[in-house]
């Protein structure tokens, strides 16, 4: 629980010093002997600590999953698979699962969400990636538009989107293949663009490092790159400029 909200319901009388004093002691994290849990993560950044899923052992993944939703009343995890969804079900039947972006959230239902993000991707195969991204930004308050399939074999596809994708805090431009699609959309606006290779393509992509490369280098400026595939990243850094621009804190 964030510390102004304890502070707020010692203030209003709705706990005891004794209670409050109980729940500041568990910051900065809760040790839970394979994990510690960073409780004071959100006080420090911003944005509560993510659960990784992937490889986890089932006990391990669901005692974090429970704690985490028990303190904060949400909790996101990335990398998810199906079996991990309906073992954190049973426990917590209120858990939703997308196979697509591989999320695993509990979300409180009365969110707002502001700015404006757009998550572009060249081709419909990047979309498990771009749905990672919008929907971590989502879930951090940040409003998305998504704008799929438009990438530079088709140029006019994406030219027919570029008044929703100048008017963005942020662009988000996802491609696997030669992964252009960042520096086409770098040249055409004015405000950062997160470019996310995907491990798209036919061999010589390398699983991703050709549009890595590509991106990295690309002579468009006001471009930043996150690693293949990492989704996540690109969605969280998103929502760190769509706060800026909204002056939010």
């Amino acid at each position: 629980m964030e510390i102004r909200k304890v502070l707020e319901q010692l203030k209003a009388g709705a706990i005891t010093v004794e209670e409050a004093e109980g729940r500041l002691k568990r910051q900065p994290f809760e040790d839970l002997g394979y994990a510690k849990l960073d409780s004071h993560r959100e006080i420090r950044s911003g944005f509560p600590e993510v659960i990784f899923c992937s490889g986890k052992p089932d006990e391990f993944l669901l005692s974090i999953y429970q704690r985490m939703y028990e303190e904060n009343g949400e909790v996101f995890g990335t990398r998810a698979n199906e079996h991990q969804y309906q073992l954190v079900r049973e426990a917590l039947p209120q858990a939703v699962y997308d196979p697509l972006s591989r999320i695993l959230k509990i979300e409180k239902p009365d969110k707002e969400r502001k700015g404006k993000i757009a998550v572009c991707t060249a081709g419909t195969a990047d979309i498990p990636v771009a749905e990672e991204a919008a929907q971590t930004a989502e879930y951090f308050g940040s409003h998305v538009e998504r704008i799929f399939d438009v990438g530079v074999s088709g140029l006019h596809r994406l030219l027919s989107q570029m008044d929703v994708i100048q008017e963005a805090n942020c662009v988000v431009a996802v491609a696997g293949m030669e992964g252009a699609l960042a520096s086409v959309i770098g040249g055409l606006v004015q405000n950062p663009v997160i470019a996310v290779p995907t491990s798209v393509g036919y061999g010589a992509s390398m699983n991703g490092l050709s549009a890595l490369l590509t991106m990295i280098n690309s002579c468009a400026n006001g471009i930043a790159v996150v690693n293949i595939d990492n989704g996540y990243g690109a969605g969280y850094l998103a929502t760190q400029i769509n706060r800026l621009a909204e002056g939010i804190r």
